[in-house]
């Protein structure tokens, strides 16, 4: 499974490559918003940005939500930089766009999606990736873990190319459940990757090799 990390934040960014899991990074206006990136000029040049630090794919989100504005907007950020995959939310016209641009050869994230009849659309039209947001669904008291057993079942079944990306993860528990279930890639903050690293009995087992080390080398200098 991949690691995308999903922030805008460039030293977070830099964080998960030099700890060598890092396949690819999911950003949208809000997490540029609170990085204080505005203007169209900034957010743009922060896209190259990060691109310039991963070698993976780059998720930049589409602001229009008509099909001309989704096509000349996404037609743009993909010309920035060979890893952008252009971000389109699960809407009508935002389905037109993504067949549009398969067609073309250009990479796409059909965002926003919280059934698997979204995500069946969202494949037959071409998408590179399809984002579930399974954090989102269970803030309303549904199994966000649900709908990424369905789409990865259904995809299996008839053998589609669009990549599962489990989006909206909150906690190392939900990256190891979007595993078991067979997701391509999950994005998530950076400390719910760090959080991965975490178990009380490795802490206890380098504390007692550290401590034994320790009374070895006072024998040893004796």
């Amino acid at each position: 499974m991949k690691f995308f990390i999903d922030t805008a934040n460039l030293s977070q960014i830099k964080e998960a490559q030099d700890l060598g899991v890092l396949d690819g990074v999911t950003t949208n206006p809000s997490l540029m918003a609170k990085e204080g990136i505005t203007g169209n000029d900034n957010v743009l040049k922060h896209y190259v940005d990060i691109c310039n630090i991963v070698t993976g794919d780059v998720s930049a989100e589409v602001l229009s939500t008509d099909f001309k504005g989704i096509i000349e907007e996404g037609e743009m950020l993909a010309s920035l930089h060979k890893q952008i995959v252009v971000k389109v939310p699960m809407i009508k016209e935002g389905v037109k766009a993504l067949k549009y641009f398969s067609n073309k050869g250009i990479k796409t994230n059909c965002t926003l999606v919280f059934s698997a009849g979204q995500a069946l659309l969202a494949a037959k039209a071409g998408a590179t990736y399809v984002s579930p947001f399974l954090g989102r669904l269970d803030d309303i008291n549904l199994d966000g873990m649900d709908l990424i057993h369905q789409i990865v079942h259904i995809y299996r079944t008839y053998d589609f190319g669009t990549q599962v990306l489990a989006a909206s993860i909150r906690s190392p528990l939900h990256i190891v459940k979007c595993a078991e279930a067979g997701a391509d890639v999950a994005t998530c903050p950076l400390s719910a990757i760090l959080d991965l690293l975490k178990h009380p009995l490795t802490d206890i087992g380098l504390s007692k090799f550290l401590s034994d080390a320790k009374k070895f080398s006072d024998v040893v200098v004796k």
